[in-house]
């Protein structure tokens, strides 16, 4: 293997494939890179691997950068902002990677080929039949001369350029997560230029790699069997090789892959579904680092500070939802109500058109701590903001008797409207509840049950003086007035 790159300032690089959303695990992998380069000063780089056409999905790239920028995860180097290495769309680096292809076959490290794909399914299948357990190129244009060669790209339009893997090859490299790993006489000629003009993932990588100055590849553990490549092109070159760091894989809870039930979805889905930025960033940071601390709520800027590769596990690690879920109830209390709405108007408009902030601010200071999501508001809140409706059962508590519950609404009926709006606290109001239960010989399922369902028609609703407090005198009246006419009417 060749020497380490050894430069003085780190440099990093995050680059996805646009062939959908960012996923949680793009996203660990972003923000392991840029946790990584900021304590060092380093440059955190973002670069869109384009070249597989035919998985590219219509505004990936869009997708990608907003879900980073939403993360707060902001690259030095990239799409938007530019760059001294730019294009950063290997899309637009075709040039390149011709010009690359094209000197390992005159360094005689690859060579053109001219195999048909249905020579090449035949040959797999062969391969297959005689019990082969990993299928390989034979090479049989591995020595063709020059004349063959510029014959046949005047009869065949299509042909590849292919690596010439050296024979026997023993690959071994220092992974920094890893240790030492090695690979014995398991690639064939791989294929470096297809036939129409791209590059492989495999050839762009390593270029663009090189001519970045990337220090360290730190991506996911589903590419160490693609390292040896990376290296004997490294190699073919002529150049140094970066530091290789493969982070755990991300397993479901149920120890199988990801499915998109479990989290193999968006971060864009996440976002609208109600998680906030900082809950996401906190979760995924310990999908395989640990802090070697108690502490379990970091904010980025603290990760910056606090993060180390050393503390990095090797261990797969587990996608629980309902961290994630604990986490985010923890970030959205965390919140002033201020705070709170602000994120909420942003989250959905739609909540600066059903009622006034001073109103809002009410309500969140209520139900923020029932809250896991911010989409948890609405379905908390409706009663807060429209009449309910119900059945008048619900307003009888358990063992308590209709002839009681009426009472017990009409006294407090009677007793709220009487009791002074600038008192309309939730202190004095339970005060008075209270009063109402001990001085008319009732119980708390008389009173407080009736009041809490004639005010939100739901048995898991805030408590009644919270009820009361946040819809304000006039709106409690009308509802419990409602209720005890339904309730008295029945026969």
């Amino acid at each position: 293997m060749k020497k380490i790159i050894e430069n003085k300032k780190i440099r990093v690089r995050f680059a996805p494939s646009p062939t959908g959303l960012l996923h949680i695990g793009g996203a660990r992998t972003a923000l392991v890179n840029y946790l990584f380069a900021k304590p060092a000063k380093g440059d955190f780089i973002l670069r869109i691997d384009d070249t597989d056409k035919d998985r590219l999905v219509k505004n990936s790239v869009n997708d990608i950068m907003q879900s980073l920028e939403w993360l707060s995860i902001r690259w030095d180097e990239g799409p938007k902002i530019g760059g001294p290495f730019a294009p950063y769309y290997q899309s637009k680096r075709l040039s390149i990677y011709k010009k690359y292809a094209e000197e390992l076959v005159k360094k005689g490290k690859a060579y053109y080929c001219f195999c048909t794909p249905a020579r090449l399914e035949i040959l797999k299948k062969t391969q297959i039949a005689q019990g082969v357990a990993t299928t390989k190129y034979d090479g049989r244009c591995r020595n063709l001369t020059i004349q063959e060669v510029a014959d046949l790209k005047k009869s065949r339009k299509d042909y590849v350029i292919r690596f010439k893997t050296p024979e026997k090859q023993k690959i071994r490299f220092n992974d920094l997560l890893k240790g030492a790993i090695e690979f014995h006489n398991v690639m064939d000629d791989f294929v470096v230029i297809r036939t129409d003009g791209y590059p492989t993932y495999h050839l762009a990588s390593v270029i663009d790699d090189h001519l970045m100055k990337i220090t360290h590849i730190i991506r996911g553990d589903e590419w160490v069997s693609s390292t040896p490549k990376h290296i004997l092109l490294y190699e073919a070159f002529d150049w140094n090789c970066p530091h290789f760091v493969h982070l755990p894989t991300i397993l479901s809870i149920k120890g199988g892959k990801l499915s998109k039930r479990e989290g193999a979805v968006g971060i864009k889905d996440f976002r609208d579904k109600g998680y906030l930025p900082e809950a996401i960033v906190n979760f995924i940071i310990f999908l395989g680092w640990n802090p070697g601390t108690e502490e379990e709520m970091f904010s980025l800027e603290e990760l910056t500070k606090v993060f180390s590769m050393e503390k990095v596990g090797n261990s797969p690690s587990i996608f629980d939802v309902n961290r994630l879920n604990y986490l985010n109830g923890c970030y959205i209390r965390k919140k002033s109500e201020r705070e709170l709405l602000k994120i909420l108007k942003n989250f959905n408009p739609k909540i600066s058109r059903i009622a006034p902030d001073s109103y809002l601010l009410k309500v969140i200071k209520i139900v923020k701590s029932r809250m896991v999501t911010l989409s948890d508001f609405f379905e908390l809140t409706s009663y807060f903001f429209e009449t309910p409706e119900y059945n008048t059962n619900m307003l009888i508590f358990g063992k308590s008797e209709r002839q009681k519950t009426i009472t017990g609404l009409k006294v407090s009926l009677l007793m709220l409207g009487d009791f002074p709006e600038l008192k309309w606290s939730e202190d004095y109001l339970n005060k008075l509840l209270v009063d109402i239960v001990q001085k008319n010989n009732l119980s708390n399922g008389d009173v407080f049950w009736p009041i809490r369902a004639a005010l939100s028609g739901s048995k898991t609703s805030p408590s009644p003086t919270e009820l009361l407090f946040v819809l304000g005198k006039k709106e409690s009246l009308r509802r419990i007035k409602k209720a005890t006419n339904l309730l008295s009417d029945i026969r």
